[in-house]
């Protein structure tokens, strides 16, 4: 079912709203045509059908080019209405032309390297840093993929006649890392560029516009938003989607209806969140480079609602004194989070690897809510102790 438009003239009328008009009403413009508000969740695994020859077609086709099934459902693995609402809503956001949604970030990311590695595509050209465990699914080959890891300038050198994907993440988890997405495109020629756009969601930018052919979420961040959801997805042209649904339809990685419900209502607030929580994580970043106790602060020039800190004391003490502030791994929920990525997020890297990449044993990354940022302050204040006139020697302070 296609929730977006309904012909010609809606395309027209859809196709130049502001993004956060499209945040509200994006997936969601056919509801008041069916006397609905809120979207519907629709919980059915499978959908009865007296036209079984149809069936048998409408399958085939999707085996041919894992396009959307025409008519009404078949089985909750194949595809559902309300996951689609959010698939259409986030394409658009995004300004793809399609979104294919998974279980998680993970099986996202799973399912676009199997996508390639079966068309004998099995190397990859990747930037470090990334997250922890993306890192990790790359290095240890677990799909049979082989990474190359190089700096931005050395893509275009890297590849390869079997180079299936090019990777990267701006801002980066978690030292918030940017590259020139439209650069490095370039430097892929034919190859996919896969954009992890996490961190900066389409509020503050839009890969596909700078010539990434995959966008990646882990839409258990800022676009559920809540911290109450699991997902991933995957922002790409029809083509791909096409080979990521028959993926997703032969590995299980489905997103629920409830995620999916969850997740469409998190894309309504989601510029709401991210310019409010982003103003206070630039606020934070400025108060923190100007503290004594912290050694240098990460912060994008794209903006965003992400800071990273070193600190000259023992990071583990400042996580242990926060009050306020929530010492969790995860990101993008409105309230405030803290962590050490070398303990937690990036801990399954290589300490090699992780430090290699700018990842040191000081630095804390901390996802800036929605609370106020006085507060936040008060609580960061206590949380990185007394005031020292000499920093601390790194060779002390990390145990």
């Amino acid at each position: 079912m296609d929730t977006a438009s309904t012909g010609a003239y809606d395309d027209v009328r859809t196709a130049s709203r502001a993004l956060a008009t499209e945040a509200v009403h994006a997936g969601r413009d056919d509801l008041a045509r069916q006397g609905l508000h809120a979207p519907p969740i629709d919980l059915s695994t499978t959908y009865p059908s007296f036209d079984s020859r149809g069936e048998a077609a409408r399958i085939d086709a999707f085996a041919t080019d894992g396009a959307d099934p025409d008519g009404p459902p078949i089985y909750g693995r194949l595809g559902n209405p309300t996951v689609a609402r959010f698939e259409t809503a986030l394409a658009r956001l995004e300004g793809t032309e399609s979104a294919v949604a998974f279980a998680s970030g993970m099986a996202a990311l799973s399912a676009v390297l199997l996508a390639r590695s079966g068309l004998g595509l099995r190397h990859v050209v990747a930037v470090r840093p990334l997250y922890g465990c993306s890192d990790h699914l790359l290095t240890a080959g677990l799909l049979g993929s082989e990474v190359t890891w190089t700096d931005p300038a050395g893509i275009a050198d890297a590849l390869r006649a079997d180079t299936g994907l090019v990777m990267v993440e701006s801002p980066a988890n978690p030292t918030l890392a940017e590259v020139d997405l439209r650069a490095v495109a370039h430097s892929c020629g034919q190859v996919p560029l896969l954009a992890d756009n996490t961190f900066a969601t389409p509020v503050l930018q839009r890969p596909a516009e700078h010539g990434a052919r995959l966008v990646l979420h882990s839409a258990t961040k800022y676009i559920g938003g809540h911290g109450d959801v699991l997902a991933g997805v995957v922002a790409c042209d029809e083509e791909f989607a096409g080979q990521l649904r028959k993926i997703r339809f032969a590995t299980g990685g489905v997103l629920h209806p409830l995620a999916g419900y969850l997740l469409l209502r998190g894309l309504s607030t989601l510029p709401v969140r991210v310019r409010a929580a982003s103003a206070s994580a630039a606020e934070l970043a400025g108060r923190l480079a100007a503290d004594p106790r912290v050694d240098r602060v990460h912060y994008p020039r794209l903006g965003g609602a992400m800071v990273a800190f070193e600190v000259h004391g023992d990071p583990h003490e400042v996580i242990s004194r926060v009050g306020l502030i929530t010492p969790a791994v995860s990101l993008g929920s409105v309230d405030t989070l803290i962590q050490h990525p070398a303990s937690i997020s990036h801990r399954i890297v290589d300490a090699d690897d992780r430090r290699g990449a700018g990842v040191s044993d000081r630095l804390l990354r901390m996802s800036v809510g929605l609370e106020d940022v006085d507060d936040l302050w008060a609580d960061l204040d206590h949380a990185l102790g007394e005031r020292s006139r000499t920093p601390v020697p790194l060779r002390e302070a990390v145990r």
